[in-house]
Protein backbone atom coordinates (compact mmCIF):
# COMPACT_ATOMS: atom_id res chain seq x y z
CA UNK A 1 0.00 0.00 0.00
CA UNK A 2 2.92 2.40 0.55
CA UNK A 3 3.32 2.67 -3.26
CA UNK A 4 -0.35 3.54 -3.97
CA UNK A 5 -1.36 7.16 -4.58
CA UNK A 6 -5.02 8.17 -4.88
CA UNK A 7 -5.65 11.71 -6.15
CA UNK A 8 -8.09 13.92 -8.06
CA UNK A 9 -7.64 16.82 -10.43
CA UNK A 10 -9.79 19.84 -9.48
CA UNK A 11 -10.10 23.12 -11.35
CA UNK A 12 -12.46 25.67 -12.85
CA UNK A 13 -14.12 24.68 -16.12
CA UNK A 14 -11.73 24.78 -19.14
CA UNK A 15 -8.51 25.11 -17.13
CA UNK A 16 -6.98 21.95 -18.59
CA UNK A 17 -7.99 19.05 -16.28
CA UNK A 18 -8.80 16.63 -19.11
CA UNK A 19 -5.67 17.60 -21.09
CA UNK A 20 -3.48 16.97 -18.02
CA UNK A 21 -5.17 13.57 -17.55
CA UNK A 22 -4.43 12.81 -21.24
CA UNK A 23 -0.71 13.58 -20.77
CA UNK A 24 -0.55 11.41 -17.65
CA UNK A 25 -2.16 8.48 -19.47
CA UNK A 26 0.21 8.98 -22.40
CA UNK A 27 3.38 9.25 -20.32
CA UNK A 28 2.53 6.19 -18.20
CA UNK A 29 1.62 4.26 -21.40
CA UNK A 30 -1.79 3.43 -19.90
CA UNK A 31 -3.21 4.33 -23.32
CA UNK A 32 -1.26 3.32 -26.42
CA UNK A 33 -0.26 5.89 -29.05
CA UNK A 34 -2.72 4.29 -31.48
CA UNK A 35 -5.65 4.67 -29.04
CA UNK A 36 -4.65 8.15 -27.86
CA UNK A 37 -7.08 10.99 -28.54
CA UNK A 38 -8.10 14.24 -26.86
CA UNK A 39 -10.24 13.97 -23.72
CA UNK A 40 -9.70 10.21 -23.31
CA UNK A 41 -11.59 10.11 -20.00
CA UNK A 42 -14.56 12.12 -21.33
CA UNK A 43 -16.41 9.20 -22.87
CA UNK A 44 -19.83 10.79 -23.44
CA UNK A 45 -20.49 12.47 -26.80
CA UNK A 46 -21.93 15.44 -24.91
CA UNK A 47 -18.67 15.97 -23.02
CA UNK A 48 -16.68 16.03 -26.25
CA UNK A 49 -19.11 18.38 -28.03
CA UNK A 50 -19.28 20.88 -25.17
CA UNK A 51 -15.61 20.52 -24.21
CA UNK A 52 -16.48 20.00 -20.54
CA UNK A 53 -16.31 17.11 -18.08
CA UNK A 54 -19.75 16.04 -16.84
CA UNK A 55 -19.05 12.68 -15.18
CA UNK A 56 -16.20 11.80 -12.82
CA UNK A 57 -13.89 9.24 -14.46
CA UNK A 58 -11.48 6.93 -12.54
CA UNK A 59 -8.33 5.44 -14.09
CA UNK A 60 -5.44 3.33 -12.76
CA UNK A 61 -1.89 4.05 -14.00
CA UNK A 62 1.44 2.25 -13.42
CA UNK A 63 4.42 4.57 -12.96
CA UNK A 64 8.12 3.89 -12.45
CA UNK A 65 9.46 6.49 -10.00
CA UNK A 66 12.91 8.07 -10.16
CA UNK A 67 13.72 6.11 -7.00
CA UNK A 68 13.29 2.89 -9.05
CA UNK A 69 10.10 1.92 -7.21
CA UNK A 70 6.90 0.96 -9.11
CA UNK A 71 3.88 3.07 -8.13
CA UNK A 72 0.16 2.62 -8.66
CA UNK A 73 -1.65 5.91 -9.36
CA UNK A 74 -5.44 6.02 -9.05
CA UNK A 75 -6.64 9.25 -10.66
CA UNK A 76 -10.24 10.45 -10.56
CA UNK A 77 -10.90 13.20 -13.13
CA UNK A 78 -13.65 15.59 -11.96
CA UNK A 79 -16.02 18.13 -13.57
CA UNK A 80 -15.36 21.86 -13.22
CA UNK A 81 -18.85 23.38 -13.49
CA UNK A 82 -20.72 24.41 -10.34
CA UNK A 83 -23.71 22.21 -11.30
CA UNK A 84 -21.58 19.07 -10.93
CA UNK A 85 -19.91 19.83 -7.58
CA UNK A 86 -21.53 16.66 -6.15
CA UNK A 87 -19.42 14.61 -8.58
CA UNK A 88 -16.34 16.43 -7.24
CA UNK A 89 -17.20 15.79 -3.58
CA UNK A 90 -17.70 12.05 -4.25
CA UNK A 91 -14.33 11.85 -6.01
CA UNK A 92 -12.51 13.61 -3.18
CA UNK A 93 -13.88 11.18 -0.58
CA UNK A 94 -11.87 8.39 -2.30
CA UNK A 95 -8.55 10.29 -2.42
CA UNK A 96 -5.70 11.39 -0.17
CA UNK A 97 -4.58 14.27 -2.40
CA UNK A 98 -5.74 16.74 -5.08
CA UNK A 99 -4.03 18.63 -7.91
CA UNK A 100 -5.37 22.19 -7.96
CA UNK A 101 -4.96 23.26 -11.61
CA UNK A 102 -5.08 26.99 -12.45
CA UNK A 103 -4.98 28.44 -15.99
CA UNK A 104 -1.94 30.73 -16.39
CA UNK A 105 -3.89 33.12 -18.64
CA UNK A 106 -7.14 33.28 -16.59
CA UNK A 107 -5.88 32.94 -13.03
CA UNK A 108 -7.99 31.83 -10.08
CA UNK A 109 -11.72 31.64 -10.91
CA UNK A 110 -14.79 31.31 -8.69
CA UNK A 111 -15.15 27.55 -9.11
CA UNK A 112 -11.41 27.08 -8.41
CA UNK A 113 -12.03 28.40 -4.89
CA UNK A 114 -15.19 26.32 -4.45
CA UNK A 115 -13.38 23.09 -5.39
CA UNK A 116 -10.41 24.05 -3.21
CA UNK A 117 -12.67 24.46 -0.16
CA UNK A 118 -14.26 21.06 -0.92
CA UNK A 119 -10.79 19.45 -0.96
CA UNK A 120 -9.80 21.16 2.30
CA UNK A 121 -13.02 19.90 3.94
CA UNK A 122 -11.92 16.35 3.06
CA UNK A 123 -8.49 17.12 4.61
CA UNK A 124 -6.61 16.36 1.38
CA UNK A 125 -3.02 17.25 0.52
CA UNK A 126 -3.21 20.06 -2.09
CA UNK A 127 -0.61 20.34 -4.87
CA UNK A 128 -1.02 23.73 -6.66
CA UNK A 129 -0.29 23.61 -10.41
CA UNK A 130 -0.14 26.49 -12.91
CA UNK A 131 -1.11 25.13 -16.34
CA UNK A 132 -0.82 26.52 -19.90
CA UNK A 133 2.49 28.28 -19.27
CA UNK A 134 3.23 27.91 -23.02
CA UNK A 135 0.48 30.38 -23.98
CA UNK A 136 1.64 33.79 -25.29
CA UNK A 137 -0.73 35.60 -22.89
CA UNK A 138 0.24 33.53 -19.81
CA UNK A 139 0.52 35.58 -16.59
CA UNK A 140 2.53 33.01 -14.65
CA UNK A 141 4.08 35.27 -11.98
CA UNK A 142 0.78 37.07 -11.28
CA UNK A 143 -1.14 33.78 -11.01
CA UNK A 144 1.55 32.41 -8.69
CA UNK A 145 1.03 35.37 -6.35
CA UNK A 146 -2.74 34.74 -6.38
CA UNK A 147 -2.19 31.09 -5.36
CA UNK A 148 0.30 32.14 -2.66
CA UNK A 149 -2.31 34.54 -1.25
CA UNK A 150 -5.18 32.01 -1.31
CA UNK A 151 -3.30 28.84 -0.23
CA UNK A 152 -0.39 30.32 1.69
CA UNK A 153 1.97 28.20 -0.43
CA UNK A 154 5.68 28.91 -0.87
CA UNK A 155 6.79 29.82 -4.44
CA UNK A 156 8.82 26.60 -4.80
CA UNK A 157 5.74 24.49 -3.92
CA UNK A 158 3.78 25.75 -6.95
CA UNK A 159 4.50 23.72 -10.08
CA UNK A 160 4.50 25.23 -13.57
CA UNK A 161 3.41 22.92 -16.39
CA UNK A 162 1.97 22.76 -19.88
CA UNK A 163 -0.44 19.82 -20.06
CA UNK A 164 -0.60 20.27 -23.85
CA UNK A 165 3.14 19.89 -24.51
CA UNK A 166 3.93 17.72 -21.47
CA UNK A 167 6.39 20.28 -20.01
CA UNK A 168 6.73 19.80 -16.23
CA UNK A 169 4.42 16.75 -16.04
CA UNK A 170 7.27 14.33 -15.06
CA UNK A 171 8.15 16.64 -12.16
CA UNK A 172 4.46 16.63 -11.22
CA UNK A 173 4.50 12.81 -10.96
CA UNK A 174 7.44 12.98 -8.53
CA UNK A 175 5.64 15.69 -6.52
CA UNK A 176 2.59 13.39 -6.22
CA UNK A 177 4.82 10.58 -4.90
CA UNK A 178 6.44 12.94 -2.38
CA UNK A 179 3.43 14.99 -1.22
CA UNK A 180 0.35 12.73 -1.47
CA UNK A 181 0.27 10.26 1.44
CA UNK A 182 -0.38 6.56 0.71
CA UNK A 183 -3.69 5.02 1.89
CA UNK A 184 -3.76 4.16 5.58
CA UNK A 185 -3.74 0.51 6.64
CA UNK A 186 -7.03 -0.41 8.36
CA UNK A 187 -7.66 -3.77 9.92
CA UNK A 188 -10.93 -5.69 10.10
CA UNK A 189 -13.50 -7.00 7.69
CA UNK A 190 -13.69 -5.93 4.05
CA UNK A 191 -15.21 -2.47 3.56
CA UNK A 192 -15.58 -0.51 0.31
CA UNK A 193 -17.30 2.79 -0.48
CA UNK A 194 -19.48 3.04 -3.61
CA UNK A 195 -18.66 6.41 -5.21
CA UNK A 196 -20.47 5.88 -8.53
CA UNK A 197 -22.43 3.23 -10.43
CA UNK A 198 -23.71 2.46 -13.92
CA UNK A 199 -26.26 0.05 -15.36
CA UNK A 200 -25.39 -2.58 -17.96
CA UNK A 201 -28.16 -4.45 -19.80
CA UNK A 202 -26.28 -7.77 -19.49
CA UNK A 203 -24.38 -7.48 -16.20
CA UNK A 204 -26.84 -5.38 -14.18
CA UNK A 205 -25.56 -2.73 -11.74
CA UNK A 206 -21.79 -2.10 -11.85
CA UNK A 207 -20.54 -0.27 -8.74
CA UNK A 208 -17.36 1.86 -8.70
CA UNK A 209 -15.65 1.33 -5.34
CA UNK A 210 -12.70 2.45 -3.23
CA UNK A 211 -11.50 -0.36 -0.90
CA UNK A 212 -10.76 0.90 2.61
CA UNK A 213 -10.00 -2.46 4.25
CA UNK A 214 -9.71 -6.09 3.19
CA UNK A 215 -10.12 -7.10 -0.45
CA UNK A 216 -12.84 -8.14 -2.92
CA UNK A 217 -12.60 -11.18 -5.20
CA UNK A 218 -14.81 -12.75 -7.84
CA UNK A 219 -17.57 -15.05 -6.46
CA UNK A 220 -17.17 -13.52 -2.98
CA UNK A 221 -20.43 -13.04 -1.05
CA UNK A 222 -20.92 -9.42 0.09
CA UNK A 223 -23.65 -7.20 1.47
CA UNK A 224 -24.85 -3.67 0.67
CA UNK A 225 -25.18 -2.07 4.09
CA UNK A 226 -28.03 0.46 3.73
CA UNK A 227 -30.42 -1.82 1.81
CA UNK A 228 -29.23 -5.05 3.52
CA UNK A 229 -29.01 -6.68 0.07
CA UNK A 230 -26.84 -9.79 -0.40
CA UNK A 231 -24.77 -9.91 -3.59
CA UNK A 232 -22.43 -12.39 -5.28
CA UNK A 233 -19.52 -10.59 -6.94
CA UNK A 234 -19.61 -11.66 -10.61
CA UNK A 235 -16.51 -9.73 -11.69
CA UNK A 236 -13.86 -7.41 -10.26
CA UNK A 237 -11.61 -5.04 -12.15
CA UNK A 238 -9.86 -1.68 -12.53
CA UNK A 239 -10.09 1.18 -15.06
CA UNK A 240 -7.30 1.51 -17.66
CA UNK A 241 -9.32 3.60 -18.67
CA UNK A 242 -11.71 0.93 -20.00
CA UNK A 243 -12.90 -1.70 -17.54
CA UNK A 244 -10.13 -4.29 -17.18
CA UNK A 245 -10.82 -7.57 -15.34
CA UNK A 246 -8.44 -8.55 -12.49
CA UNK A 247 -8.75 -11.33 -9.89
CA UNK A 248 -8.80 -9.14 -6.77
CA UNK A 249 -9.10 -5.48 -5.71
CA UNK A 250 -7.04 -4.85 -2.57
CA UNK A 251 -7.17 -2.33 0.26
CA UNK A 252 -6.35 1.23 -0.86
CA UNK A 253 -7.23 0.56 -4.51
CA UNK A 254 -9.98 1.93 -6.75
CA UNK A 255 -11.92 -0.37 -9.09
CA UNK A 256 -15.32 -1.78 -9.95
CA UNK A 257 -17.47 -4.75 -8.98
CA UNK A 258 -20.24 -6.35 -11.05
CA UNK A 259 -23.11 -6.96 -8.61
CA UNK A 260 -25.59 -8.60 -11.01
CA UNK A 261 -28.40 -6.59 -9.39
CA UNK A 262 -31.29 -5.78 -11.73
CA UNK A 263 -33.23 -3.59 -9.31
CA UNK A 264 -31.62 -0.15 -9.56
CA UNK A 265 -32.94 0.96 -6.13
CA UNK A 266 -30.83 -1.63 -4.28
CA UNK A 267 -27.47 -0.03 -5.11
CA UNK A 268 -27.05 3.53 -3.80
CA UNK A 269 -24.11 5.87 -4.24
CA UNK A 270 -22.46 6.40 -0.84
CA UNK A 271 -23.39 2.92 0.42
CA UNK A 272 -20.86 0.54 1.99
CA UNK A 273 -20.07 -2.86 0.48
CA UNK A 274 -19.08 -5.17 3.33
CA UNK A 275 -18.95 -8.78 4.48
CA UNK A 276 -21.96 -10.16 6.35
CA UNK A 277 -20.21 -9.80 9.73
CA UNK A 278 -19.52 -6.08 9.31
CA UNK A 279 -21.75 -3.87 11.47
CA UNK A 280 -20.49 -0.29 11.00
CA UNK A 281 -20.70 1.49 7.58
CA UNK A 282 -18.16 3.89 6.13
CA UNK A 283 -19.12 7.56 6.23
CA UNK A 284 -21.05 8.12 2.98
CA UNK A 285 -22.29 11.28 1.32
CA UNK A 286 -25.00 13.67 2.36
CA UNK A 287 -27.80 13.55 -0.19
CA UNK A 288 -27.66 16.58 -2.48
CA UNK A 289 -30.86 18.62 -2.37
CA UNK A 290 -32.06 19.73 -5.82
CA UNK A 291 -32.13 23.49 -6.38
CA UNK A 292 -34.00 23.78 -9.69
CA UNK A 293 -37.23 21.99 -10.57
CA UNK A 294 -38.86 21.36 -13.95
CA UNK A 295 -41.55 18.96 -15.16
CA UNK A 296 -40.86 16.55 -18.04
CA UNK A 297 -43.70 15.04 -20.10
CA UNK A 298 -43.37 12.67 -23.08
CA UNK A 299 -44.93 14.12 -26.25
CA UNK A 300 -46.27 10.65 -27.08
CA UNK A 301 -48.20 9.21 -24.10
CA UNK A 302 -47.12 5.68 -25.13
CA UNK A 303 -43.50 6.64 -24.30
CA UNK A 304 -44.28 6.99 -20.57
CA UNK A 305 -42.99 3.49 -19.52
CA UNK A 306 -39.76 4.06 -21.51
CA UNK A 307 -39.39 7.49 -19.93
CA UNK A 308 -39.81 6.08 -16.40
CA UNK A 309 -37.20 3.38 -17.07
CA UNK A 310 -34.81 5.98 -18.54
CA UNK A 311 -35.02 8.18 -15.43
CA UNK A 312 -34.26 5.19 -13.18
CA UNK A 313 -31.12 4.37 -15.17
CA UNK A 314 -29.96 7.99 -15.28
CA UNK A 315 -30.49 8.45 -11.52
CA UNK A 316 -28.23 5.44 -10.91
CA UNK A 317 -25.52 7.10 -13.01
CA UNK A 318 -26.26 10.59 -11.63
CA UNK A 319 -26.99 10.50 -7.89
CA UNK A 320 -27.94 14.21 -7.78
CA UNK A 321 -30.98 13.72 -10.08
CA UNK A 322 -34.30 13.57 -8.18
CA UNK A 323 -37.74 12.86 -9.68
CA UNK A 324 -41.34 12.10 -8.68
CA UNK A 325 -44.52 11.29 -10.59
CA UNK A 326 -46.73 14.19 -11.71
CA UNK A 327 -49.97 14.33 -13.70
CA UNK A 328 -50.98 17.41 -15.70
CA UNK A 329 -54.44 18.01 -17.15
CA UNK A 330 -52.90 19.61 -20.24
CA UNK A 331 -49.76 17.49 -20.73
CA UNK A 332 -50.65 14.08 -19.28
CA UNK A 333 -48.39 11.82 -17.18
CA UNK A 334 -44.83 12.89 -16.48
CA UNK A 335 -42.26 13.52 -13.76
CA UNK A 336 -41.29 16.50 -11.64
CA UNK A 337 -37.46 16.46 -11.73
CA UNK A 338 -34.97 18.21 -9.46
CA UNK A 339 -31.54 19.42 -10.66
CA UNK A 340 -28.48 21.18 -9.26
CA UNK A 341 -28.66 23.93 -11.89
CA UNK A 342 -29.68 24.83 -15.44
CA UNK A 343 -26.68 23.13 -17.09
CA UNK A 344 -27.52 19.95 -15.18
CA UNK A 345 -31.09 20.21 -16.52
CA UNK A 346 -29.84 20.75 -20.08
CA UNK A 347 -27.49 17.73 -19.88
CA UNK A 348 -30.22 15.40 -18.56
CA UNK A 349 -32.64 16.62 -21.25
CA UNK A 350 -30.05 15.94 -23.96
CA UNK A 351 -29.16 12.50 -22.57
CA UNK A 352 -32.84 11.47 -22.48
CA UNK A 353 -33.16 12.51 -26.10
CA UNK A 354 -29.94 10.86 -27.37
CA UNK A 355 -29.65 7.74 -25.25
CA UNK A 356 -33.34 6.82 -25.04
CA UNK A 357 -34.77 8.53 -28.16
CA UNK A 358 -37.42 10.41 -26.14
CA UNK A 359 -39.26 13.50 -27.35
CA UNK A 360 -40.19 15.53 -24.26
CA UNK A 361 -42.02 18.70 -23.27
CA UNK A 362 -40.21 20.56 -20.47
CA UNK A 363 -41.81 23.24 -18.29
CA UNK A 364 -40.23 26.47 -17.10
CA UNK A 365 -37.60 25.76 -14.36
CA UNK A 366 -38.54 27.00 -10.86
CA UNK A 367 -37.26 26.74 -7.28
CA UNK A 368 -39.06 25.59 -4.13
CA UNK A 369 -41.00 28.01 -1.87
CA UNK A 370 -42.42 27.99 1.65
CA UNK A 371 -45.97 29.37 1.83
CA UNK A 372 -47.51 30.47 5.15
CA UNK A 373 -51.32 30.29 5.06
CA UNK A 374 -53.70 32.45 7.07
CA UNK A 375 -54.87 29.41 9.08
CA UNK A 376 -51.32 29.04 10.50
CA UNK A 377 -50.27 26.15 8.23
CA UNK A 378 -46.95 26.28 6.35
CA UNK A 379 -46.48 24.23 3.16
CA UNK A 380 -43.54 23.72 0.78
CA UNK A 381 -44.32 23.92 -2.93
CA UNK A 382 -42.14 22.84 -5.85
CA UNK A 383 -44.50 23.92 -8.62
CA UNK A 384 -46.40 27.23 -9.01
CA UNK A 385 -49.53 25.20 -9.84
CA UNK A 386 -49.51 24.01 -6.18
CA UNK A 387 -49.85 27.59 -4.92
CA UNK A 388 -53.03 28.14 -2.81
CA UNK A 389 -55.49 30.92 -3.67
CA UNK A 390 -54.11 34.42 -3.02
CA UNK A 391 -56.77 35.05 -0.34
CA UNK A 392 -55.36 32.11 1.70
CA UNK A 393 -51.70 33.18 1.50
CA UNK A 394 -50.14 35.18 4.34
CA UNK A 395 -46.45 35.08 3.33
CA UNK A 396 -44.20 33.51 0.67
CA UNK A 397 -40.55 32.66 1.39
CA UNK A 398 -37.96 31.85 -1.29
CA UNK A 399 -34.41 30.40 -1.17
CA UNK A 400 -31.43 32.75 -1.26
CA UNK A 401 -27.82 32.03 -2.19
CA UNK A 402 -24.39 33.38 -1.32
CA UNK A 403 -22.78 34.45 -4.61
CA UNK A 404 -19.04 34.94 -5.22
CA UNK A 405 -18.01 36.73 -8.41
CA UNK A 406 -14.38 37.13 -9.49
CA UNK A 407 -13.95 39.96 -12.02
CA UNK A 408 -11.62 42.74 -13.24
CA UNK A 409 -11.82 45.96 -11.20
CA UNK A 410 -12.90 47.88 -14.31
CA UNK A 411 -16.22 45.95 -14.36
CA UNK A 412 -17.26 46.53 -10.72
CA UNK A 413 -19.83 49.24 -11.59
CA UNK A 414 -21.56 47.20 -14.30
CA UNK A 415 -21.77 44.07 -12.11
CA UNK A 416 -23.14 46.06 -9.13
CA UNK A 417 -25.89 47.48 -11.36
CA UNK A 418 -26.69 44.05 -12.83
CA UNK A 419 -26.95 42.38 -9.40
CA UNK A 420 -29.30 45.11 -8.13
CA UNK A 421 -31.58 44.50 -11.15
CA UNK A 422 -31.78 40.84 -10.09
CA UNK A 423 -32.71 41.74 -6.48
CA UNK A 424 -29.26 40.99 -5.07
CA UNK A 425 -27.61 42.67 -2.07
CA UNK A 426 -23.91 43.56 -1.85
CA UNK A 427 -21.91 42.16 1.11
CA UNK A 428 -18.20 42.95 0.66
CA UNK A 429 -15.21 42.98 -1.71
CA UNK A 430 -11.81 41.26 -1.46
CA UNK A 431 -8.85 42.22 -3.64
CA UNK A 432 -6.98 39.32 -5.29
CA UNK A 433 -4.34 41.54 -6.86
CA UNK A 434 -4.02 44.99 -8.44
CA UNK A 435 -6.42 44.06 -11.25
CA UNK A 436 -8.97 41.51 -9.96
CA UNK A 437 -11.41 41.35 -7.07
CA UNK A 438 -13.81 38.86 -5.44
CA UNK A 439 -17.23 40.42 -4.82
CA UNK A 440 -19.64 38.76 -2.39
CA UNK A 441 -23.41 39.11 -2.80
CA UNK A 442 -26.61 37.50 -1.60
CA UNK A 443 -29.30 36.88 -4.23
CA UNK A 444 -32.60 35.01 -4.64
CA UNK A 445 -31.89 31.61 -6.18
CA UNK A 446 -34.67 32.17 -8.73
CA UNK A 447 -32.71 35.16 -10.10
CA UNK A 448 -29.51 33.12 -10.51
CA UNK A 449 -31.20 30.31 -12.45
CA UNK A 450 -32.70 32.71 -14.97
CA UNK A 451 -30.35 34.32 -17.50
CA UNK A 452 -28.17 36.03 -14.86
CA UNK A 453 -24.98 34.14 -15.80
CA UNK A 454 -25.31 35.12 -19.49
CA UNK A 455 -25.86 38.76 -18.55
CA UNK A 456 -22.86 38.64 -16.18
CA UNK A 457 -20.61 37.38 -18.97
CA UNK A 458 -21.94 40.12 -21.24
CA UNK A 459 -21.44 42.99 -18.78
CA UNK A 460 -17.89 41.82 -17.93
CA UNK A 461 -16.84 41.07 -21.54
CA UNK A 462 -16.55 37.40 -20.58
CA UNK A 463 -14.01 37.91 -17.78
CA UNK A 464 -16.24 37.36 -14.72
CA UNK A 465 -16.69 33.92 -13.14
CA UNK A 466 -19.42 32.96 -10.72
CA UNK A 467 -19.92 30.44 -7.92
CA UNK A 468 -22.92 30.18 -5.60
CA UNK A 469 -23.92 28.29 -2.49
CA UNK A 470 -27.53 28.07 -1.33
CA UNK A 471 -28.18 29.47 2.15
CA UNK A 472 -30.18 27.42 4.64
CA UNK A 473 -32.73 30.09 5.47
CA UNK A 474 -35.67 31.06 3.22
CA UNK A 475 -36.55 34.77 3.12
CA UNK A 476 -39.92 36.48 2.77
CA UNK A 477 -40.50 38.23 -0.58
CA UNK A 478 -43.40 40.04 -2.24
CA UNK A 479 -44.10 37.38 -4.87
CA UNK A 480 -47.18 36.59 -6.95
CA UNK A 481 -48.18 33.68 -9.14
CA UNK A 482 -48.37 34.66 -12.82
CA UNK A 483 -50.71 32.49 -14.90
CA UNK A 484 -50.73 32.27 -18.71
CA UNK A 485 -54.03 31.51 -20.44
CA UNK A 486 -54.31 30.26 -24.04
CA UNK A 487 -57.84 30.20 -25.47
CA UNK A 488 -58.96 31.21 -21.93
CA UNK A 489 -57.54 27.92 -20.59
CA UNK A 490 -54.81 28.11 -17.92
CA UNK A 491 -51.58 26.32 -18.98
CA UNK A 492 -49.85 25.20 -15.75
CA UNK A 493 -46.54 24.62 -17.55
CA UNK A 494 -46.16 28.40 -18.07
CA UNK A 495 -47.11 29.45 -14.50
CA UNK A 496 -44.33 31.02 -12.46
CA UNK A 497 -43.62 32.90 -9.23
CA UNK A 498 -42.25 36.41 -9.80
CA UNK A 499 -41.85 39.69 -7.85
CA UNK A 500 -45.08 41.71 -7.88
CA UNK A 501 -43.35 44.75 -9.43
CA UNK A 502 -42.17 42.68 -12.42
CA UNK A 503 -45.51 40.95 -13.07
CA UNK A 504 -46.81 43.18 -15.89
CA UNK A 505 -43.52 43.36 -17.83
CA UNK A 506 -42.88 39.61 -17.46
CA UNK A 507 -46.45 38.74 -18.47
CA UNK A 508 -46.19 41.00 -21.53
CA UNK A 509 -42.81 39.47 -22.48
CA UNK A 510 -44.13 35.89 -22.30
CA UNK A 511 -47.22 36.72 -24.38
CA UNK A 512 -45.11 38.42 -27.06
CA UNK A 513 -42.81 35.36 -27.21
CA UNK A 514 -45.79 33.00 -27.48
CA UNK A 515 -47.28 35.17 -30.22
CA UNK A 516 -44.08 34.67 -32.22
CA UNK A 517 -43.75 30.90 -31.82
CA UNK A 518 -47.32 29.52 -31.63
CA UNK A 519 -48.63 28.53 -35.08
CA UNK A 520 -51.63 30.47 -36.44
CA UNK A 521 -54.96 28.67 -36.83
CA UNK A 522 -58.06 29.40 -38.88
CA UNK A 523 -59.48 31.18 -35.82
CA UNK A 524 -58.18 33.91 -33.50
CA UNK A 525 -56.16 32.69 -30.48
CA UNK A 526 -56.34 34.96 -27.41
CA UNK A 527 -53.27 34.94 -25.10
CA UNK A 528 -53.67 36.36 -21.57
CA UNK A 529 -51.52 36.90 -18.48
CA UNK A 530 -53.34 36.88 -15.13
CA UNK A 531 -52.71 37.29 -11.40
CA UNK A 532 -55.33 35.80 -9.06
CA UNK A 533 -57.84 35.68 -11.94
CA UNK A 534 -57.27 39.34 -12.91
CA UNK A 535 -56.07 39.82 -16.51
CA UNK A 536 -53.03 42.12 -16.61
CA UNK A 537 -51.93 41.71 -20.26
CA UNK A 538 -53.32 40.35 -23.53
CA UNK A 539 -52.17 39.53 -27.05
CA UNK A 540 -54.03 37.97 -29.99
CA UNK A 541 -52.75 35.61 -32.66
CA UNK A 542 -54.71 36.59 -35.75
CA UNK A 543 -56.68 33.98 -37.66
CA UNK A 544 -55.38 32.65 -40.95
CA UNK A 545 -57.45 34.22 -43.71
CA UNK A 546 -58.60 32.14 -46.63
CA UNK A 547 -59.90 33.98 -49.68
CA UNK A 548 -63.30 32.24 -50.01
CA UNK A 549 -64.41 34.71 -52.72
CA UNK A 550 -61.54 33.82 -55.08
CA UNK A 551 -63.74 31.41 -57.06
CA UNK A 552 -66.34 34.18 -57.81
CA UNK A 553 -66.02 35.77 -61.22
CA UNK A 554 -68.86 38.25 -61.16
CA UNK A 555 -72.46 38.61 -60.10
CA UNK A 556 -74.21 40.45 -57.31
CA UNK A 557 -72.42 41.60 -54.12
CA UNK A 558 -74.85 39.45 -52.07
CA UNK A 559 -73.12 36.27 -53.34
CA UNK A 560 -69.81 37.54 -51.95
CA UNK A 561 -71.41 38.62 -48.66
CA UNK A 562 -73.07 35.21 -48.28
CA UNK A 563 -69.70 33.38 -48.50
CA UNK A 564 -68.00 35.80 -46.07
CA UNK A 565 -70.81 35.41 -43.49
CA UNK A 566 -70.55 31.64 -43.77
CA UNK A 567 -66.77 31.86 -43.14
CA UNK A 568 -67.35 34.13 -40.13
CA UNK A 569 -69.79 31.67 -38.53
CA UNK A 570 -67.37 28.79 -39.16
CA UNK A 571 -64.50 30.64 -37.43
CA UNK A 572 -66.72 31.44 -34.45
CA UNK A 573 -67.62 27.76 -34.10
CA UNK A 574 -63.97 26.72 -34.51
CA UNK A 575 -62.95 29.11 -31.72
CA UNK A 576 -65.33 27.31 -29.36
CA UNK A 577 -64.11 23.77 -30.17
CA UNK A 578 -60.66 24.36 -31.69
CA UNK A 579 -57.50 23.08 -29.97
CA UNK A 580 -54.06 24.72 -29.81
CA UNK A 581 -51.04 22.37 -29.74
CA UNK A 582 -48.11 23.93 -27.89
CA UNK A 583 -44.75 22.98 -29.50
CA UNK A 584 -41.57 22.48 -27.42
CA UNK A 585 -40.13 25.65 -29.01
CA UNK A 586 -42.75 27.67 -27.11
CA UNK A 587 -41.48 26.42 -23.74
CA UNK A 588 -37.87 27.10 -24.73
CA UNK A 589 -38.73 30.59 -26.01
CA UNK A 590 -40.34 31.52 -22.69
CA UNK A 591 -37.16 30.42 -20.88
CA UNK A 592 -34.95 32.86 -22.76
CA UNK A 593 -35.29 36.52 -21.87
Amino acid sequence: MKNIRNFSIIAHIDHGKSTLADRMLEMTKTVSAREMKEQVLDQMDLEREKGITIKLAPVTMDYQGQDGQPYLFNLIDTPGHVDFSYEVSRSLACCEGALLVVDASQGIQAQTLSNLYLALEHDLEIIPVINKIDLPNARVDEVQKEIEQILGSKPEEILRISAKTGQGVKELFEEIITKVPPPQETEGETKALIFDSVYDSYQGVIAYVRIFSGSIKKRQKMKLFSTDTDIDILETGIFQPQRTVIDEIKSGEVGYIVTGLKDLKDCKVGDTVCTAQESKPLPGYKKMLPLVFASFYPVDADDYPTFKDALEKLSLNDASLAYEFENSRALGRGFRCGFLGLLHLEIIQERLKREFDLNLVITVPTVSYYVSKRNGEEIKIYNPSEMPEASEVLEIKEPWAKVDIILPQTNIGGVMELVSQYRGTFKNTEYLDSERVIMHFEMPLSSIISDFYDKLKSVSSGYASLNYEVLKDYRASDLVKLDILIMEEKVDAFSRMIPRDDAFHEGKRILEKLKEVLPSKSFQIPLQAAISGKIIARENIKALKKDVTAKLYGGDITRKRKLLDKQKKGKKKMQQVGKVDIPQEAFLAVLRK
